[in-house]
Order: C-alpha cells, then structure tokens, then sequence
C-alpha cells in the first residue's frame, strides 16, 4: 500500500524546497492568502518548478470567494502558468445559488486540457453537499476534492470527511486540518492530507514553512 500523500501550500520556491526537503509529496501553490490562495504569477511558477522534483498544483482563482471575477483572464492566465511549467493545478466555482457552477469549471478545463486537477474548499460551502458531489463526477482530469467536511474546518467536519471516504470519493483532507486529526481520518480511510499554516511557525503566513514542522507531519504520516 502506498504511503498517504502529504500536500504542503507554497508562495514561492524556497517554501516549497523546505515542504519537499523535508518529506512533502505535492505542493499547491498559490498567492495572496490574504484572499485565500490566488493565481500565481508565471514567474513565481516557472521558479517553484525548476526549485523540486514533486508535483506542483498551480491554483486557478482569481478573487477571494467562490465564484471567478473574469473567466476569459482567468483562461489566460492557465494558459500563462502552462507555458511557466504548471501541469497540474486547483480550482473549483459555484453558482450564487451554491450549486456547482458547471459552465465556469468548464471553460476553465478546457485550457488545461485534461490535466489533473483538485476541486477545492468550495465544496464546503455548497448548498447541497451529495448534489455538488454528483456533479464532479467525470469532470476531466479530477482526481481529489480539498475539504474540511464543512464551512467551519476539519474539527467540526470530521464524520463527515469519514462518511466519504467510506463511500470511496476522492478526499483530500484539509482545511483547519491539524496532526491530532490524522489518525482518526486514516483509521476511516483517508489517505490524501492538505496543510498549510500549521506547518508554519505560529500558523503565521508572513514567515516561511518550516521543514521540521513537516517533517514531524510526514513522520505522522509514515
């Protein structure tokens, strides 16, 4: 059986040298955490792809929120970060009803041209879980959902990311996600985990990862 996958969120190629030195399996990244993760410059994603020899997930947003500000800037800028590197990536949209917004997913995908991807926390904030859900499946290219198992964070949801990984969807968990929640989401079948600030001194996103915090991760994880 291979080892749970363990992704690490990067700003920037020093970040993530630390997140793959130090036992990391996959990097997001992403700027401006200020709004939640955004697109990165092509430059920033050119500089992390030469910096490791892991997967890299470029993230596809362009404002805080779930739902795109500029869908034809936003194509542009997936095929910006292609042409830096990126094969891989994040991105996720709903409608104002909170339902998936279908049609925006899609003309992103179609730039990226069946490349794995993660639909993100969106999801936990969807007006019907098991509906959006339905909706992913056969999307081209995804492979994981990034959730907390709910709006409020890993703690509350729980039961929730089990139930799931019970019925054998994708899960990456994520999102409040802290090392106390491991064992009990690998014991109900998780095997794909996501962090971020807790593997930052203090949570702090102004200071860099530190590659002992991942390390005790990956050691959880082992």
């Amino acid at each position: 059986m291979s080892r749970p996958l363990l992704e690490v969120i990067a700003l920037g190629p020093a970040d993530a040298r630390r997140a793959a030195d130090a036992g990391a399996d996959r990097i997001e990244l992403v700027s401006d955490m200020d709004a939640g993760g955004l697109t990165p410059d092509p430059a920033t994603v050119e500089a992390v792809c030469a910096a490791v020899d892991i997967p890299v997930r470029v993230m596809l947003r362009d404002r805080d929120g779930f739902a795109p500000h500029d869908l034809t800037a936003l194509r542009h800028a997936a095929k910006a970060v292609r042409g830096a590197g990126a094969a891989e990536f994040v991105l996720g949209f709903l409608s104002p009803a909170g339902d998936l917004d279908l049609p925006a997913v899609c003309e992103v995908l179609d730039v990226l041209d069946g490349a794995p991807w993660t639909f993100h926390r969106a999801i936990d904030h969807a007006t019907d879980r098991a509906a959006l859900w339905a909706s992913l499946r056969g999307l081209p290219g995804l492979d994981c959902v990034l959730t907390a198992g709910g709006p409020a964070g890993v703690a509350d949801g729980l039961s929730v990311l089990a139930a799931e990984a019970a019925a054998g969807v994708p899960v990456l968990a994520g999102g409040g996600l802290r090392r106390p929640h491991l064992a009990p989401l690998r014991a109900a079948g998780v095997t794909a985990f996501h962090t971020g600030g807790a593997v930052r001194p203090d949570g702090r996103w102004d200071l860099p990862v530190d590659a002992s915090l991942v390390a005790a991760w990956r050691t959880d994880l082992s």
